[in-house]
């Protein structure tokens, strides 16, 4: 009940901007937002590369409604890529395809993400394609499949709590693309997604065993302990695969964690979120975990 509610609270934009005027909600969301600005961003990913972590920079957007914005997204990315090969931190990009014009035209959205690809492939950084709502799926698949073979610098996510992910996984893997597996951050109705955390937890691993039986690169994404052995278990037994493997946690989450599985050994990536759209972001952090919700609260009181 109280991830419905905080979900839907992600989407109610007269909300997000009465919060975004509040000192102290921007102040309670540097728990999980780097910041702001590039230049903070830039710090952050320099504090976790030291720490032995690589890092994936989300500039937070989407769902933007005129081309003139998608088109500026776009520059911006370009331009975010420019400075983390200047600064040369350990790090890629990800982007929502929804912030590049998506929800406005297929072809717009097409060219925006060749002209990103281009510039990644440049400066020789990593692009992964966040998935989104089930609305956006399949047109996020298929924009994905469309330059995959051109940009070997592309990547895909999946999300273990739809229906139709083992089926996209498995097209996935016969292609040997990047795949990002996470759980899902979104509200679907039952007919789309699975309701019952036993059934997106029995999915997400179907999806790492498959997944580990391909040359894909895998990234498993998620900050749940059972998740985590159950990929380290199939990590042992598909020893002999080539394609790469790593952990990928969201910035702020499960600290001690990130840190134990770097010690490990084991290769950490961390997604790290900064811009000024960051409301619906750090809302669906809250839905996720009731763990994060009590954080803040407890921010709230001083503790």
């Amino acid at each position: 009940m109280l991830r419905s509610v905080l979900l839907y609270l992600s989407e109610q934009k007269r909300l997000q901007e009465s919060i975004l005027r509040l000192k102290l909600a921007r102040k309670l969301s540097r728990r999980f937002v780097a910041g702001e600005s590039l230049d903070e961003a830039i710090q952050v990913t320099r504090d976790l590369n030291a720490r032995g972590m690589d890092v994936t920079l989300d500039h937070l957007g989407e769902s933007v409604e005129h081309e003139d914005q998608a088109y500026q997204a776009t520059d911006d990315y370009i331009a975010i890529l420019e400075r983390i090969d200047s600064e040369k931190v350990r790090t890629g990009i990800s982007i929502k395809l929804t912030q590049i014009g998506l929800a406005i035209d297929h072809d717009l959205c097409r060219r925006n993400l060749r002209r990103i690809a281009e510039a990644a492939r440049d400066h020789s950084r990593f692009v992964r394609i966040d998935i989104e709502g089930s609305d956006y799926v399949q047109s996020t698949l298929d924009l994905f499949h469309g330059l995959a073979e051109e940009f070997k610098n592309l990547g895909a996510a999946v999300q273990s709590y739809l229906r139709r992910t083992e089926a996209d996984v498995r097209e996935l893997a016969a292609r040997g693309a990047s795949v990002r597996v996470c759980k899902g951050a979104y509200k679907e109705p039952p007919e789309l997604a699975f309701q019952k955390k036993r059934e997106v937890d029995a999915s997400y691993v179907r999806l790492l065993e498959i997944l580990m039986g391909s040359e894909s690169p895998l990234a498993v994404a998620t900050h749940d302990s059972r998740m985590i052995e159950a990929a380290k278990r199939l990590m042992g037994e598909h020893s002999n695969r080539q394609a790469p493997v790593e952990f990928q946690m969201l910035y702020g989450v499960r600290r001690d964690l990130q840190a134990r599985l770097v010690e490990e050994g084991y290769r950490m990536r961390i997604y790290v979120p900064y811009g000024t759209e960051w409301y619906p972001y750090f809302m669906r952090r809250m839905a996720e975990r009731p763990a994060n919700l009590l954080f803040v609260l407890r921010a709230m009181k001083g503790k």
